[in-house]
């Protein structure tokens, strides 16, 4: 398909070539760009679309690279990335060996600063402003882009207040959209309101309050405008912040009225914008839902349960419980500090509380884990989604350090679901008065059980489960990848051999079961899908080491490497974690050994 303007477009110096009279068309063709990609090659779309004209007027008043341009969390920067020299790649956006879906300071000189989790741009930006100072580079401009969602959290009202007192040149433009990918609360989103609609005086602001120069709101859309005003800003050299009032999804109807699902919708049709048909297959659940369905029956019977996500309702499933519920669960935005002390408060007066927070953005608020949590011994539960590899999102979004930074925190005790009717026992035993914390880890995606919904049973906290016996070597894992090796040994002339042992806890161990595999199998192997230092192999390496057992012992878990995009099974292979890897280390070994 021709794009009249931006085919001829490598880099912002050919952009800043054209007329001001042409960036209108060329909104039009960037626009048709990013949704003729996205519609077959899947990503994330309305956030993109919703900043096209502000992407071309960066890029067109900013000496880009040389001055600094920032895009918070990055699920807008695709317009970016387009117009910086990643044109004819972005069809592999997200894909194995293919751009990234966020910045990425490696990938080009145009990225500032890599994103991914949301909230750091302002720091970032901040940081930068003051070594220009230093370095005299008094011209530098430095721009940072920040959702309302975003600029909310508590890392970017900690960089406001640093920026506020300094002396920098420093822009923060607040997208102002009233989503994230589910709709924005709290009382910033209050405020927000109230001065878009004229109901809050533009003087006397809560920015300026931060010392901040105001201005705005404004028409993100209104192309002129904005080129305009970027200009005037250009010779601010103190804090400033421009309001933009845009719309998720703007230039595709669908996507503008239904922004949550157009966040990142999967394949559609590129014209109408209709979502392509699923398969009509009966699936097995995702795992979010086994989540959030089995919340809600629980809490049907036990009053005491109640709900915390932050900013994730649809995405972790507690919008089951919130919406069966809402006076017991609270999605508390991109806040995850503030999730894991709210839910140590509501401990403390005894309510059983439900904390669903992926395991990559769990890594924000581990202080507070350790210090309001386990330091308390209060019994939180966490409920660790997108544990392990998740796939297109890449290195940003991977939840594998999890169980290492848990293990070593005295009072957690540590779950891994194999299956979807194991997590619904793990939510189930959680809520019979346990003593201490727990955190009960699951993965992104579909389980493989259809008939998930069984009466629900409790598990022996720090019990194992012998899923077949062998008599050489003995697998010992943690999560769906044990039950995905035990069907591919099934049928494989080794089977015999191979006793399978999904440990579900990783901590308490269970060490009863263990002394027996040792001096049962003299050759040992651990498999999890998180990282290898630090994990179930380091733990059963402690064990045997403690013992003086002289098993072999090899460890199959992610190596000490930032893993990148992919499919999971390309990202399984890459870390040397999938079936084929496995068994034929099994195959190699039985050989060495009979």
């Amino acid at each position: 398909m021709a794009y009249p303007i931006l085919d001829h477009l490598e880099e912002p110096e050919d952009l800043r070539a054209l007329d001001r009279g042409q960036l209108t068309a060329l909104a039009k063709d960037l626009r048709q760009f990013i949704i003729d990609i996205v519609s077959t090659k899947e990503g994330h779309l309305g956030a993109s679309l919703g900043v096209v004209e502000l992407t071309i007027a960066l890029h067109y008043v900013f000496d880009t690279p040389e001055d600094k341009l920032i895009w918070d969390v990055g699920h807008q920067a695709y317009g970016h990335k387009i117009l910086t020299a990643r044109k004819n790649q972005f069809h592999t956006n997200r894909q194995w060996n293919g751009i990234s879906g966020f910045p990425k300071m490696e990938e080009s000189t145009y990225d500032a600063f890599g994103t991914g989790h949301s909230s750091t741009a302002i720091s970032a930006i901040l940081g930068m402003a003051l070594a220009a100072k230093l370095q005299n580079k008094t011209q530098r401009q430095h721009i940072a882009v920040v959702g309302d969602a975003s600029i909310a959290a508590g890392m970017a009202l900690e960089g406001l207040n640093h920026a506020g007192v300094t002396d920098t040149n420093m822009l923060v433009i607040l997208n102002d959209n009233a989503i994230g990918i589910d709709p924005s609360i709290g009382a910033l989103k209050a405020y927000f309101t109230q001065v878009k609609n004229g109901t809050k005086s533009k003087g006397n602001s809560l920015f300026e309050a931060l010392q901040f120069d105001y201005v705005g709101p404004i028409d993100g859309h209104d192309l002129p405008l904005l080129l305009d005003t970027l200009e005037k800003l250009k010779k601010n050299t103190r804090p400033t912040l421009l309001h933009l009032i845009t719309t998720k999804g703007k230039g595709l109807k669908p996507a503008e009225e239904n922004q949550i699902v157009y966040h990142a919708p999967g394949k559609f049709d590129r014209k109408t914008g209709a979502l392509l048909p699923k398969t009509q297959e009966q699936q097995a659940p995702k795992y979010q839902d086994v989540f959030g369905l089995t919340l809600v029956d629980l809490a049907k019977s036990n009053p005491k349960i109640v709900g915390i996500t932050p900013a994730m309702p649809t995405g972790s499933s507690l919008k089951y419980m919130m919406e069966a519920f809402p006076d017991r669960a609270w999605d508390v935005g991109i806040a995850e500090q503030h999730a894991v002390t709210l839910a140590a408060g509501l401990a403390a007066e005894g309510m059983q509380v439900y904390c669903t927070i992926y395991s990559t953005f769990l890594q924000r608020g581990y202080d507070q884990l350790i210090h309001d949590v386990a330091l308390q011994n209060l019994p939180v539960i966490f409920c660790i989604d997108r544990a392990g590899l998740v796939g297109a999102d890449g290195a940003t979004h991977h939840g594998l350090f999890d169980i290492a930074f848990l293990r070593c925190v005295p009072n957690m005790t540590i779950a891994v679901a194999r299956n979807e009717i194991e997590l619904r026992n793990l939510l189930y035993t959680a809520q019979l008065e346990l003593q201490h914390p727990i955190a009960i880890r699951y993965p992104r995606g579909r389980g493989t059980h259809i008939q998930w919904q069984q009466p629900m049973k409790s598990i022996e906290i720090g019990r194992s489960e012998c899923l077949k016996n062998g008599s050489h070597i003995a697998v010992l894992g943690v999560g769906p990848l044990i039950e995905t090796l035990q069907k591919f040994l099934e049928t494989h002339q080794l089977n015999p051999y191979v006793g399978i042992y999904d440990m579900r806890f990783v901590k308490p161990l269970d060490e009863k079961a263990l002394h027996q595999i040792a001096q049962n199998y003299p050759h040992l192997i651990s498999l999890e899908d998180a990282s290898a230092i630090g994990g179930l192999g380091s733990a059963i390496s402690d064990f045997l080491h403690q013992h003086q057992y002289s098993n072999s012992l090899k460890i199959f878990g992610v190596p000490d490497r930032f893993i990148q995009h992919g499919s999971i099974a390309e990202l399984r292979a890459d870390a040397g974690i999938d079936v084929e890897t496995i068994l034929n280390y099994i195959e190699n070994l039985h050989q060495h050994v009979s």
